[in-house]
C-alpha cells in the first residue's frame, strides 16, 4: 500500500506544478476544486485504462507521453500568452480552457503506470481511486500556492506569466529538463 501510495504521489506532482502555474490566474476557491476534481477524475480513470489494456499499451504510451504532455501545456500556455497580450481581461479566468486541455496530456503517464500495475497484479479499484484523491489534493494545493505567489507579482499581468511559464515547462519538457 505505501508503495502504492508513493507512487500516486509521485505521479500526481505534474499536476500539483501545472496547478501552481494555473494559480497566477487567480482562480477563486470553488474553480479550484472544480478544476482539481476534473484533474482528479482523468488521473484516475488513466490508470484504470491502463490496467485494462495492459503491456502493449504501456509501451507505446510510455515512450511519448511527454512529448503529448509537452504539445498540450505549449498549446494553453500559447492560448493564454494571446489572449493576455490581445484582451485587457485575464485570459482564461474561469480556467475553462485549462479543464478542456490539459488533463489528458498530464494523466497519459498514469496509463502506463496503470498497464504496469495492471501486469504486478494491483486491483483495478484501489490505484484509480487512490491515484485520483492524491492528484485532487495536490491540485488544490498547487492552485492555493500558485495564487499566493501571485499576489506578489502585482505589476505584471500574472495571467500573460502564466502563459509564459507554461511554454518554458513544454520547452523543458521537450529538452528532457523536466519530467511531467
Amino acid at each position: 500500500m505505501i508503495a502504492l501510495l508513493t507512487l500516486g504521489f509521485t505521479l500526481s506532482l505534474d499536476n500539483f506544478r501545472i496547478s501552481i502555474v494555473l494559480g497566477g490566474l487567480k482562480p477563486s476557491l470553488r474553480r479550484s476544486v472544480k478544476t482539481s476534481a476534473i484533474f482528479a477524475l482523468w488521473d484516475g480513470v488513466a490508470p484504470l485504462v491502463g490496467i485494462i489494456i495492459g503491456q502493449y499499451l504501456s509501451a507505446k504510451i510510455d515512450s511519448t507521453a511527454d512529448l503529448i504532455a509537452a504539445g498540450g501545456l505549449a498549446a494553453y500556455g500559447l492560448f493564454v500568452v494571446v489572449r493576455a497580450l490581445v484582451r485587457p481581461e485575464h485570459a482564461d479566468p474561469d480556467l475553462r480552457w485549462a479543464t478542456r486541455g490539459l488533463p489528458v496530456p498530464l494523466s497519459i503517464d498514469n496509463v502506463a503506470a496503470g498497464a504496469s500495475l495492471g501486469l504486478a497484479g494491483y486491483s483495478p479499484w484501489l490505484a484509480p481511486i487512490l491515484f485520483g484523491v492524491v492528484t485532487f489534493a495536490m491540485s488544490v494545493a498547487g492552485h492555493q500556492i500558485g495564487r499566493a505567489a501571485a499576489h506578489f507579482v502585482p505589476r505584471i499581468r500574472t495571467d500573460l506569466l502564466t502563459g509564459l511559464a507554461f511554454v518554458a515547462m513544454a520547452l523543458l519538457v521537450v529538452t528532457g529538463t523536466a519530467n511531467v
